[in-house]
């Protein structure tokens, strides 16, 4: 990504971005991205704060694991939010990437709980986008929140564990993508998402969600207890954003961990 466009790109859109256009720093390869706005928060920097990155040697995602990150194959961001922790952020950032590859890129994205962004074909659904969201705590209290969101944004080599799941905007479209328009559109949706949170308006929130993730109702799923697997079928998210998953007679309210839909 070339420093000029981004930065001619942001200032065209200032009014969409809300606190999310004015403080973007960009680095050719960093770390990891969340890892520089947690270095930028200790250094007392606003909410809003916004790193992008073009590689990543340490990216991670979800539960520890490795977020692959070469150069030139994605758009590697963290979002600085010095708000409120709610349940249902990862689902507002979830909409945000999904809404932001459909306006920018033409591309159908949908989501599967609580953050994969992925895109339907033949076979299983390709996965174009992951969200790792780190909350730190003071005395109790959440302090600061950082949104790592990577997007695939043309095909690589891929770890022979993603293989058959990873996929890329360019792989799935077949159009060059501009990484500098994609930011954009992701930061302004981000904007949108994150103002209803902050405004307690949630209802259309959790409407657009699960417009958006038809996987949420009626799809057969399994997830671990310790050594103990259940399967279950999916009734949808409360308020909070748990997953509602029916179990015979009962219907049990999932918060965290890895659930696998069974084919």
């Amino acid at each position: 990504m070339r420093p000029a466009d981004l930065d001619a790109r942001l200032r065209l859109a200032a009014a969409r971005l809300g606190p999310f256009g004015g403080r973007v720093r960009h680095y050719r390869e960093v770390r990891s991205t969340n890892d520089v706005a947690a270095e930028l928060a200790d250094q007392g920097a606003p909410h809003g704060t916004v790193v992008v990155a073009d590689a990543q040697t340490a990216g991670r995602g979800r539960h520890g694991n490795r977020w692959f990150s070469p150069v030139g194959t994605g758009l590697y961001v963290s979002v600085l939010l010095r708000m409120v922790s709610v349940p249902v952020l990862t689902l507002a950032v979830g909409v945000a990437v999904a809404e932001a590859l459909r306006a920018g890129e033409g591309l159908e994205a949908t989501l599967e709980w609580p953050n994969d962004v992925v895109v339907a074909g033949a076979g299983r659904p390709r996965k174009v986008a992951g969200i790792l969201v780190e909350a730190t705590t003071v005395h109790g209290r959440v302090e600061r929140v950082i949104v790592g969101i990577g997007v695939n944004l043309r095909e690589a080599v891929w770890p022979a564990e993603l293989a058959e799941r990873a996929g890329s905007v360019e792989g799935l479209t077949g159009r060059r993508v501009d990484p500098a328009r994609l930011l954009v559109e992701l930061l302004a949706a981000l904007a949108t998402r994150s103002a209803e949170i902050e405004s307690g308006a949630l209802a259309g929130l959790l409407a657009r969600w699960a417009a958006l993730a038809p996987s949420s109702r009626g799809t057969s799923v399994e997830w671990s207890v310790g050594a103990v697997r259940h399967r279950g079928v999916t009734e949808g998210v409360d308020e909070h954003g748990a997953l509602l998953v029916r179990v015979g007679t009962r219907l049990e309210r999932l918060v965290g961990g890895e659930v696998h839909h069974v084919m």
